[in-house]
């Protein structure tokens, strides 16, 4: 048996939600540069706001982050990893930490019991958790899409001040900027990532092809974050667009979108699609694994609570 043993008791929802959010933040931690590339390949090709700034031409993975170490440093593949953590605690706590008691909920109130109400639940934790966390993915695609020289200026002095300069110079509203596209692209996201790994782990199980340990939890995992990136970069894309943007650069993400197929082609909505495969294939499997152990470690500590003898 590979990892902890499964709890004969099923996780609590608080057991979840911390488990969820922590298994969200080592993900990240593990992955955040390849976000970053991700983020700098997808703007390519926008108008820039500033003149003065030079245009960098980033080619492929390897090749963004190589300019990003040589231009700005090593620590500017974790720009905006301050905001990104806060996003997991909350973010990921609500999507996936959630998701199984929402299923449940939809479960009990409709006679479609199967993929139906996983859709249905993912949506809703979707939908509730970019609600919540939106102020932290504005700041943290500000961050990761900011283009300095080494020594150059910033365009926020830290965190903090980018939460206060967004709400200062583009109102509170600002804050939840691209909400309805991130709204529309966590709905895809949770229901390609959680329902495709609860449908994959389900599979596997039921034919006894694995036990529910690690090697389990890795290829569901690796199959949701494959079938994730497919569907939802597009949507991606746009909402990177439309939350890096200056205010009145576009009308609204729908113009954002029309925008990009006008100038740059139908293609432009996949940009970044390769560190977007490898990250969302990467954080997903760490994300699962993580958390289906932390999971199985939180309920052993609230058993030993309960029962100190």
């Amino acid at each position: 048996m590979v990892g902890l043993k499964p709890s004969e008791v099923p996780p609590t929802l608080m057991v979840k939600f911390v488990g969820a959010g922590t298994a969200g933040c080592i993900a990240d931690l593990v992955t955040f540069p390849l976000d970053t590339a991700k983020v700098r390949l997808q703007i390519q090709g926008e108008a820039l706001a500033e003149p003065s700034i030079r245009i960098v031409q980033y080619k492929g993975v390897m090749g963004t982050i190589s300019t990003m170490v040589k231009m700005e440093g090593a620590a500017s593949l974790y720009n905006g990893l301050v905001a990104g953590l806060q996003r997991q605690m909350t973010f990921a706590s609500i999507r996936i930490g959630m998701y199984d008691s929402v299923k449940q909920f939809y479960c009990r109130q409709s006679e479609n019991s199967g993929v139906v109400c996983r859709l249905l639940a993912g949506c809703t934790t979707g939908a509730m958790a970019v609600t919540c966390a939106q102020p932290t993915d504005v700041v943290k695609v500000r961050f990761q899409a900011d283009v300095r020289v080494i020594e150059g200026n910033r365009r926020y002095n830290g965190t903090m001040d980018a939460y206060r300069t967004i709400a200062k110079e583009e109102g509170v509203r600002g804050l939840w900027k691209g909400t309805v596209p991130n709204i529309t692209r966590n709905a895809i996201v949770n229901c390609a990532e959680l329902v495709t790994y609860d449908l994959i782990k389900e599979a596997i199980l039921t034919r006894q092809l694995m036990t529910d340990n690690l090697p389990c939890h890795f290829v569901a995992a690796f199959g949701a974050g494959f079938c994730t990136t497919i569907v939802a970069s597009p949507v991606d894309v746009v909402k990177t667009r439309y939350m890096n943007s200056t205010a009145g650069q576009y009308k609204n993400a729908i113009n954002c979108a029309f925008t990009m197929l006008v100038n740059e082609g139908s293609l432009a909505f996949y940009k970044g699609f390769v560190p977007a495969f490898l990250r969302l294939g990467s954080w997903n499997i760490v994300m699962f694994v993580s958390y289906e152990q932390l999971k199985r470690a939180l309920m052993m500590v609230h058993g030993t609570w309960e029962d100190p003898h």
